[in-house]
């Protein structure tokens, strides 16, 4: 989740008006203890590896579809999360509390 913050700081004396604006709240999942999680391009073991997340690493779900059927640390699914534009992760490395899709379907 981003925050920013902007300070304007008015002449002649004035108090200093301070604004906070927070982006859209995003929920985030922790990846399993231990693993340094391959990104991939897509929803499979088949899409190249664009990045790997360290270890205690927190990803965002913005959405989620079925691909590549993976067993990994929380049992074997073919459901694949969207963390970003154009980069996935198997659900089976990401803490979402659920067997299931908890995300709306990739569209």
């Amino acid at each position: 989740m981003s925050v920013e913050q902007v300070q304007e700081a008015a002449s002649g004396g004035e108090d200093e008006a301070v604004t906070t604006l927070a982006a859209a709240s995003v929920k985030t999942y922790a990846v399993a203890p231990g693993v340094r999680l391959n990104v991939r391009s897509g929803p499979g073991t088949g899409y190249g590896i664009t990045r790997t997340l360290a270890e205690g690493t927190r990803v965002p779900i913005f959405c989620q579809t079925p691909g590549t059927t993976v067993s990994g640390y929380y049992g074997t699914s073919n459901i694949w999360d969207n963390i970003d534009n154009g980069e996935y992760v198997s659900d089976t490395y990401v803490h979402t509390g659920s067997d299931g899709y908890v995300a709306d379907r990739c569209g």
